[in-house]
């Protein structure tokens, strides 16, 4: 016996003769639907005129979804549809072509062969010829499946060449957000380009200055919404824009401190263009998902910057460290040595406790192990903010001495050098690695004419070609790395200088203050009995300066360089 379509079973089912339809038109240029063919009007031309040259068929409803994808089937319009289509409100479905019913071939499938058979609904496709009731068999020609197939297939090559164009233009350094950052606006020549916007510029110099100079973030937030200062979302909504985060509606436009760190932490900020920060996992699933540091794309200086690097660095070190601030402090401003300071056993932060006495107030750190666990896990570490603040100041002021002795005996030592014989055997060694090159690079333009008239075997020819590409490459490195150093040796000693620049600018040092602490402290660790260890950030750096002194140091230039 042969089997029978459930679409003549539906048709065998269905008393009434008159069709109530809805009329399903979809649009989306994410589907590629850009040709006036498939615009809104063009559809609902061609559903009316099939509409009207069948008496049987009574137009209930336009169901439209203009700017939907076809590759999942949660549209409004569509649901709607099929919420009256539950109803008995319509029994038949009439779209221009099988791509305005959908894209995606499993999901498509599920409707046609599951769902509109268990709701008895008609489905008629006018371009493609199918029509469940009129021609049963249109819906069990394998060219239904076969369509949705081509009909997915095409929605994900449009999905992937999409993506590799966005691609192209974040690696050209092109803005493709839809938004500005905060602080920028779109070049109104150039949308693709950011511009500084002076008003919202100002709040974002007003946040890092304010982080530096010892304000933990929230301390931050806290004072620009005691100044009224409307928080991002709420600032472009003022604007016009229409740009609604739920956080605006739910806190009426008050900083946070996640957007107060998202600030701190943008390189948008240095003139850097960082993109593809998220992504929708599959042209079928519009879930985005976060795409991971390395391969998001980053273009430098794209843009003006608001923040310099020098300051955006000095915010990320800070903002690795651990920085609380004390219910003592005001404002959540903190303290100098705040996210420095560290117990010397056990590595956990110190905490700031304040004591106060009839006659004076003083302030003390505690391991934070033995005052918040248990003190059978470490030791007070306790030390007075004076001393310390007293032991980095010494420390402090010795390197700024030694800077600047190393910087008066190192531009000596440059003055006697140049020219002398560390610059003959620079100059020497450059020469024979250029010619060198120039050799290799001979031979292997000759190797290939030996080959091929047979003075060479195939072996010996991938062999020498091998052989002498890497003495290319290897004297290619060694001229570059000694241009460098005959630059480096004509500024000065290969870098050393910039670090002790640092520290000689702060010469006389009296007081500490977190500039001082970001630029040139790296840990403080405090030993149990009150010992203190500093690890200074540039202590590398004079080590350097002394070897170098040491090894190039003209012989009447002697010199103890000895470093604690």
């Amino acid at each position: 016996m042969s089997r029978i379509s459930k679409y003549c079973r539906v048709a065998a089912d269905s008393p009434t003769t008159v069709w109530k339809a809805g009329l399903y038109i979809r649009l989306s240029r994410e589907d590629g639907d850009k040709l006036e063919s498939e615009s809104v009007s063009s559809q609902k031309a061609i559903l009316e005129r099939f509409v009207s040259e069948n008496a049987e068929i009574e137009p209930t409803e336009f169901y439209i979804d203009d700017g939907f994808s076809g590759t999942d089937f949660d549209r409004p319009a569509f649901q709607r549809m099929m919420t009256d289509a539950a109803s008995k409100k319509i029994n038949c479905v009439i779209v221009k072509d099988l791509s305005r019913f959908g894209r995606n071939y499993v999901e498509a499938g599920k409707y046609l062969e599951l769902v509109f058979p268990t709701f008895k609904l008609r489905f008629i496709a006018v371009n493609d010829g199918i029509d469940s009731f009129a021609q049963p068999s249109t819906m069990n020609n394998v060219i239904v499946p076969f369509k949705n197939i081509i009909n997915d297939e095409y929605c994900r090559d449009i999905s992937v060449k999409v993506r590799s164009a966005l691609d192209i233009r974040r690696r050209q350094g092109k803005f493709i957000g839809s938004f500005a950052a905060y602080g920028y606006k779109k070049d109104e020549a150039d949308h693709n380009k950011l511009i500084i916007d002076d008003e919202a510029a100002a709040t974002v110099r007003f946040i890092y200055e304010k982080f530096l100079s010892g304000y933990s973030i929230i301390g931050v937030a806290r004072l620009l919404n005691s100044r009224g200062v409307p928080n991002p979302s709420a600032y472009k909504s003022a604007k016009g824009l229409n740009c609604r985060r739920a956080s605006t509606c739910k806190n009426g436009g008050a900083w946070s401190d996640a957007t107060v760190r998202r600030i701190l932490t943008s390189e948008v900020y240095i003139g850097n263009l960082v993109q593809k920060k998220n992504e929708v996992i599959s042209y079928k699933i519009h879930t985005a998902k976060q795409v991971d540091k390395q391969n998001r794309i980053i273009v430098k200086g794209t843009h003006k910057p608001i923040i310099s690097e020098q300051d955006f660095n000095k915010v990320q070190s800070l903002l690795s460290r651990d920085t609380r601030t004390s219910p003592a402090e005001k404002e959540g401003k903190l303290s100098v040595f705040a996210g420095f300071i560290k117990c010397a056993d056990c590595g956990r932060a110190m905490q700031k406790r304040t004591v106060k006495q009839p006659n004076k107030t003083y302030e003390y750190y505690v391991c934070s192990t033995y005052r918040k666990m248990h003190s059978t896990l470490c030791t007070k570490h306790a030390i007075r903010a004076e001393i310390l603040e007293e032991a980095v100041l010494t420390t402090l002021n010795k390197y700024i001495s030694l800077a600047v002795d190393f910087d008066r005996l190192l531009e000596k030592i440059n003055r006697a050098n140049k020219g002398g014989a560390r610059s003959k055997r620079l100059t020497a060694e450059l020469v024979a690695n250029q010619k060198e090159l120039e050799k290799a690079q001979k031979i292997l333009l000759d190797l290939y004419p030996d080959y091929k008239s047979g003075i060479i075997s195939r072996e010996q020819y991938f062999a020498l070609k091998e052989r002498y590409e890497n003495s290319v490459k290897r004297a290619e490195r060694e001229i570059s790395r000694l241009k460098e150093e005959m630059r480096n040796f004509a500024n000065g000693v290969d870098g050393s200088n910039d670090f002790v620049a640092k520290f000689k600018k702060y010469g006389g040092l009296t007081a500490l203050n977190r500039d001082i602490m970001i630029e040139l402290v790296e840990n403080i660790f405090v030993h149990e009995g009150g010992a203190v260890e500093i690890h200074l950030k540039c202590k590398d750096a004079f080590l350097a300066a002394s070897e170098y002194i040491e090894q190039h140091k003209p012989v009447s230039a002697a010199h103890s360089t000895d470093i604690a």
